[in-house]
């Protein structure tokens, strides 16, 4: 009897395994909906506004998956749970490629938020005091991206080739002898009670009150900026018609003019939208 039980279950849990392996997510059928993993603001507001208003028109079906760190999108993508991000730039792509062994793939860049310098105990950059505590981010494409905002605004200079993941050792000379506090991306708009400056990412920026184009000391200019954040997905999806359906979209003078109007130049369309 027990021998019975035995094959019994084990057939069950072959067959539970069969069906496993030859069942498919709908939303990777060319036809199912696209997913799209997206941090609230501003990715998720655009890309709700392109779901509202455009793209049912450009028959495309889309799912918007919202995460609040700069960690889970990417590990969605690579677990397949969405067929695309939108909430990195390139050099944070790269890095996250090196550190996990993995291959994604850029498809188009849609806006970039400049990185900016905030403080509530500062009105100027000029006044900043020997030995002031300076908040950036521990993600290293980000921290290189917030050094050299601080070093083309006086603050600190580079050696000559700093990556774009450049660190404290990349630092070839701090008159001021600033102080710095590696956190993460998301904490930065906390540490403003902290520290006398903080180098914040423009989408924690926004989510929590701040305008980049009023409140930052120093804000990123966009000309030749390489930190445009974009559309990425793996490398078999990069011609998804869904995905080609998205970018043209994201491109486009509709959505271009939404982020003009709303963001007021705290968020910039890209210079190929």
């Amino acid at each position: 009897m027990l021998r019975k039980i035995t094959i019994a279950l084990a057939s069950v849990g072959l067959l539970a395994g069969l069906t496993a392996c030859g069942s498919s997510d709908a939303s990777d059928k060319s036809d199912g909906p696209l997913k799209v993993a997206v941090n609230p603001v501003p990715h998720g507001e655009i890309l709700k506004y392109v779901k509202d208003n455009l793209a049912a028109k450009a028959g495309l079906k889309l799912e918007i998956v919202e995460f609040d760190d700069y960690v889970q999108p990417n590990t969605a993508l690579v677990e397949n749970q969405v067929q695309a991000n939108y909430f990195q730039h390139v050099p944070f792509m790269q890095e996250f490629e090196k550190a996990k062994g993995k291959k994604l793939t850029f498809v188009a860049p849609v806006h970039l938020e400049p990185l900016g310098v905030y403080s509530k105990k500062l009105k100027d950059l000029k006044a900043v005091p020997q030995g002031a505590t300076v908040a950036i981010s521990n993600d290293p494409a980000n921290q290189g991206r917030g050094l050299k905002l601080l070093a083309d605004n006086g603050l600190i200079t580079l050696k000559p080739g700093a990556p774009t993941s450049a660190t404290e050792k990349d630092i070839a000379a701090n008159p001021k002898g600033l102080k710095f506090k590696a956190l993460k991306p998301a904490q930065l708009p906390r540490s403003l009670d902290e520290v006398d400056l903080s180098v914040i990412n423009g989408n924690y920026a926004l989510k929590t009150g701040l305008t980049p184009a009023k409140d930052a000391l120093a804000l990123e200019k966009a000309e030749g900026n390489p930190y445009a954040n974009g559309l990425v997905t793996l490398p078999g999806k990069k011609d998804d018609p869904r995905v080609q359906k998205l970018v043209k979209l994201l491109q486009g003078p509709e959505v271009k003019k939404f982020i003009q109007d709303k963001y007021q130049g705290s968020v910039l369309p890209s210079a190929s939208s």
